[in-house]
């Protein structure tokens, strides 16, 4: 497997985040992996949304915990768009999926989706809540899992491994060449989040990252050659 590019909340840098319109544009750009996030609305509807409130990313405001689904399709998401559940980015793309869970309690709902559609093959499942990998992971025979983390690495080789997941996704800002070593030594594929120039994707190279995910579609085409 060479090195992929993967389409943050679809390809944010040009259209509303996790919506429709920018996941078919990450698509049509040629990513090789769609990443989205994950919430349960009121009535345990599988969200794809970033942050645990709508305010950011819509014109309503509040948690989406509170909101039924119906009361979020009210809302725009940008550009008229309207915020999707999971299921509806599965029949709008066919690419590959990595569904992060934002929210710990979505990890059971979509464990019911990847066993009922079978998708392992497709969704990959990622998350900083080392408790939701490991729930994923119980409920879902031969699901791939992904540990996100942030500024906090120093122990994401062993946290990783003791959920079972097979890939680590974390912030190039405070990645190290020693982290990505000792991860590969462990059996572990490393992402680099966010990189959105060329210098980004110069680092993600040095690094040795077996992977990047960003907001700009023409980091696809910039490959190792212009790095």
């Amino acid at each position: 497997m060479g090195f992929l590019t993967i389409g943050h909340r679809g390809v944010m840098g040009v259209a509303p985040e996790n919506t429709l319109r920018s996941f078919v544009l990450a698509e049509r750009a040629g990513m090789d992996v769609i990443e989205l996030d994950l919430h349960l609305s009121k009535d345990g509807a599988l969200v794809v949304m970033h942050d645990a409130d709508v305010d950011r990313t819509t014109d309503g405001t509040g948690p989406i915990s509170a909101k039924t689904l119906a009361e979020l399709r009210e809302l725009d998401a940008g550009q008229g768009e309207r915020v999707p559940v999971f299921e509806e980015v599965l029949a709008a793309v066919g690419a590959p999926l990595q569904a992060e869970i934002k929210d710990a309690g979505a990890a059971r709902a979509l464990a019911a989706v990847l066993n009922e559609r079978e998708l392992t093959g497709r969704v990959e499942v990622l998350s900083f809540h080392d408790e939701a990998l490991a729930e994923v992971r119980a409920l879902v025979p031969g699901v791939r899992t992904a540990l996100v983390a942030d500024r906090r690495q120093d122990e994401v080789v062993r946290r990783a491994l003791d959920v079972g997941a097979t890939a680590l996704v974390l912030n190039i800002r405070h990645l190290t060449r020693d982290t990505v070593e000792r991860a590969h030594a462990a059996g572990l594929r490393v992402v680099g989040w966010v990189v959105n120039t060329e210098d980004d994707l110069r680092l993600a190279h040095a690094l040795g990252l077996d992977g990047a995910t960003t907001d700009r579609p023409e980091i696809r085409r910039a490959g190792p050659h212009t790095a």
